[in-house]
C-alpha cells in the first residue's frame, strides 16, 4: 500500500470514526492567531477562559495588544496558564504584526507563505507548530501542523520513527497528500481527537482505535 493510501485510509476511518470537527474556533482570523499562541502547553478550555477575558475587557485587537502593558495583559491571559510568558510572547507577535503589516491580516497572508513562515519563526516564542498553525488555520495557507499527538500516534504505528523530528514528520504529510487546506486542517483535528480520548500518552485505549489496521503496516521515513 502506498503511503498516500495510507494516510487516506486513516483519514476516513477517523473522520468516519469521530465526525467532522471544524477546527480552529475563532471568530475572526486574528483570534485565531491569539489562541494558537496561548494554547502552548495547556488546554484548549484554559484558552477560552482567557480569550473570553480579552473579550470582555474589549481588548482582541491589534493596536490594544500592542498598547496594553504587558502585566495587565499577563493578568487577562491568567486562565492559559505560564501567562508572564505567554504575554511577552503575545506581545512579541502582535509587535511584528503591527510593525510588519500595520495590523492587518490581508496584508500579512498576502505575502510569500514561504517567507511568512520564516518571518514568523523569527519571532521570539513562536516555534514551527505555532507558525503553522497561524498559516493554516488563520491564513488557510496548506501548512501541516505537526504536534505531539502526531508524533506519538504515528511513531506507535511505526509509519514515522520516534526521533523524526519537526519537518520530517510534516514532510511525511505533505508530501503524500494534496496540498489541500480542508484536508490539513480536519486531519489534524482528527490526529488531536484520537491523541485526547483514545491514543494517550499512558494507557491507549487499543481496543477502540480507529486505526487499529495499521499493525498490519510497517514503514518507517
Amino acid at each position: 500500500m502506498q503511503k498516500r493510501d495510507v494516510l487516506l485510509k486513516i483519514y476516513k476511518s477517523l473522520y468516519n470514526f469521530f465526525g467532522p470537527l471544524n477546527w480552529w474556533p475563532g471568530d475572526t482570523p486574528f483570534e485565531i492567531m491569539v489562541g494558537a499562541i496561548l494554547t502552548q502547553n495547556t488546554s484548549w478550555s484554559n484558552v477560552e477562559k482567557a480569550i473570553n477575558n480579552l473579550k470582555k475587557e474589549n481588548l482582541l485587537e491589534p493596536w490594544k495588544l500592542y498598547r496594553i502593558n504587558q502585566e495587565e495583559l499577563a493578568q487577562s491571559i491568567k486562565p492559559s496558564g505560564y501567562y508572564n510568558i505567554k504575554a511577552k510572547r503575545l506581545k512579541n507577535f502582535v509587535t511584528f504584526f503591527i510593525e510588519e503589516f500595520e495590523g492587518s491580516t490581508k496584508k500579512m497572508f498576502s505575502d510569500d507563505s514561504k517567507e511568512l513562515r520564516k518571518k514568523l519563526l523569527k519571532v521570539n516564542g513562536i516555534g514551527p507548530e505555532t507558525a503553522d498553525s497561524i498559516l493554516l488555520y488563520a491564513g488557510k495557507k496548506p501548512f501541516f501542523v505537526v504536534d505531539a499527538y502526531t508524533k506519538r500516534i504515528f511513531s506507535r504505528h511505526k509509519l514515522i520513527s520516534q526521533d523524526a523530528h519537526y519537518h520530517q514528520i510534516q514532510e511525511f504529510f505533505s508530501q503524500n497528500l494534496d496540498r489541500d487546506v480542508k484536508l490539513f486542517n480536519e486531519f489534524h483535528a482528527q490526529i488531536v481527537m484520537l491523541g485526547k480520548t483514545i491514543c494517550t500518552s499512558k494507557n491507549p485505549d487499543c481496543a477502540k482505535c480507529p486505526i487499529a489496521f495499521l499493525h498490519t503496516i510497517y514503514h518507517v521515513i
